[in-house]
């Protein structure tokens, strides 16, 4: 059914008592103005400023919408309603402060039991909806869709013509595959959230082009993230920036077109997620960002840490709450860095890590928005069996120390991040001098070295950086007991990501 019929099903079954939540009060006035050609009942709308209007016609003299035009008075308008024997369609915007009075309560009530009232429906209409419990029994939630992919496209044509219109005639330059990507990534807001931003785009230098691509995916989640519990990752990496990981990279090349939803002779399933399990400092929270970047969509990163709270139920709340920011901001990766922390509290947390878990393998499985999760760990043995079962995530990934190739090339792009040639340096000492080391543990070998450099007052070279290298103890020595427990774990369990 569509969103008309919907609508008219539960008036001309007389609901008493409708709320919708949202900011978009002229999207809601027009979609009912659309359905009392179906229902035939009169329409007014209410507010404290205006009092209460009929919006199908003009009031005529002893209306009880004429009556109460100069009394907007909440209680004076129910009571107005009550005493109208026409059974009408009432929208009272911003009503829900008023409601915190006996008399406003108890008229609510009596109108939606049928108390010497006609079978008005009456809708309430607000941002947040947070109703009193006695009312919230008697309401039924209705939620507006959000405009589709040719509603969006609509939008973005509508306001390329009026940036035309107003700036004598220029054209919006557009470039098609950025325009298609804006739209593909406007999903999740509402016409008057969406509008604003292409016209922000637009207005900016009346273009549309691949940086606006970047801007808008900000501006959105900075539109939806209001309560920070998700985290933009504004820089998001190109597989270039990543050395080896080439299974990674081949896996995530190979389901690009499923996630984005491009076309495709065969019908496959879009991918889900994907776990990354390793040794610390190899480049797991870099290989996530390289997911995205290779999806070529934004990238949030949500912290288990900045969820719990101490308040009960608070905790599942914000991970609810976390998770739809997600789906409205996708297509979009989910970045869930070291998720054992988060689900590691046993019964040591009056079960809030059980409830969490819970609800995160739920939205796992029955999700359907474009949100592909790329959770990171470094505790395996930490992690819930339940999480591990196959067809939670696609594949579990192993970041293992990198090898000689893989630290040749990430010698190569640290050198080359600090202005350094890597054909002024002896590679292959250098990667005989770091086996063992993993890419974190390298780069701060090369961020020593320069100090070393400095210090003397010369440019850095070979010896700096081999003698930064001979007194580092890396992780693998350190805690070499560990790590080898880990790479063995992994070995028969994971798949590799080099």
């Amino acid at each position: 059914m569509t969103e008309l019929q919907d609508l008219a099903t539960l008036i001309r079954s007389a609901t008493p008592l409708l709320a919708i939540e949202t900011a978009e009060e002229n999207r809601v006035i027009e979609t009912f103005r659309h359905l009392i050609a179906q229902v035939l009942r009169p329409l007014y709308r209410w507010s404290i400023t205006d009092g209460l209007r009929r919006l199908d016609m003009v009031a005529a003299e002893g209306d009880p919408a004429h009556e109460t035009e100069s009394a907007p008075d909440a209680t004076a308008t129910l009571q107005a309603i009550r005493q109208n024997g026409e059974a009408g369609i009432y929208l009272l915007l911003d009503f829900l402060p008023y409601l915190r009075y006996p008399m406003t309560l108890r008229l609510l009530r009596e109108i939606c039991q049928r108390q010497h009232s006609a079978g008005h429906t009456l809708v309430l209409v607000g941002p947040k909806l947070e109703l009193p419990e006695d009312i919230d029994a008697l309401v039924t939630r209705f939620a507006l869709s959000l405009p589709d992919a040719q509603e969006l496209a609509q939008i973005v044509r509508e306001e390329a013509f009026a940036y035309s219109r107003d700036n004598g005639g220029k054209r919006v330059e557009v470039d098609a595959d950025a325009a298609r990507a804006i739209v593909r990534n406007l999903r999740g807001l509402g016409v008057d959230d969406a509008r604003r931003i292409v016209r922000k785009l637009i207005y900016a230098d009346g273009a549309l082009n691949q940086t606006d691509v970047a801007e808008m995916a900000k501006a959105k989640f900075e539109l939806l993230n209001k309560d920070g519990l998700l985290h933009f990752e504004y820089e998001t990496a190109r597989f270039a920036d990543v050395a080896g990981l080439t299974h990674l990279k081949q896996w995530i090349q190979q389901r690009r077109a499923a996630f984005l939803g491009l076309k495709s002779a065969a019908k496959l399933d879009p991918p889900k997620g994907l776990l990354l399990l390793g040794v610390q400092g190899c480049g797991k929270s870099l290989a996530a960002k390289a997911v995205a970047g290779g999806f070529g969509v934004p990238l949030v990163r949500m912290d288990f840490g900045t969820l719990y709270n101490k308040y009960h139920g608070e905790t599942e709340r914000n991970l609810r709450e976390s998770l739809k920011h997600a789906e409205q901001l996708a297509p979009c990766v989910l970045w869930v860095d070291e998720i054992e922390k988060g689900l590691a509290g046993g019964d040591n947390d009056d079960g809030v890590s059980r409830r969490v878990l819970g609800y995160l393998l739920t939205w796992l499985a029955e999700r359907r928005e474009a949100v592909f999760i790329v959770a990171t760990a470094n505790q395996v043995q930490h992690l819930p069996a339940e999480l591990l079962r196959k067809g939670r995530f696609d594949e579990i990934f192993f970041v293992d120390l990198p090898d000689a190739t893989a630290r040749s090339e990430i010698f190569s792009i640290h050198l080359a991040k600090r202005d350094l040639k890597a054909a002024d340096f002896d590679l292959a000492a250098l990667v005989a001098a770091s086996a063992g080391f993993s890419g974190a543990e390298i780069e701060q070998a090369i961020v020593s070295g320069l100090y070393a450099a400095n210090a003397d007052n010369t440019a850095v070279t070979q010896a700096h950086i081999v003698r930064a290298l001979r007194e580092t103890r890396p992780l693998s020595v350190l805690m070499a007991e560990q790590v080898s427990a880990l790479r063995e774990w992994a070995r028969e369990r994971t798949v590799s990501a080099g």
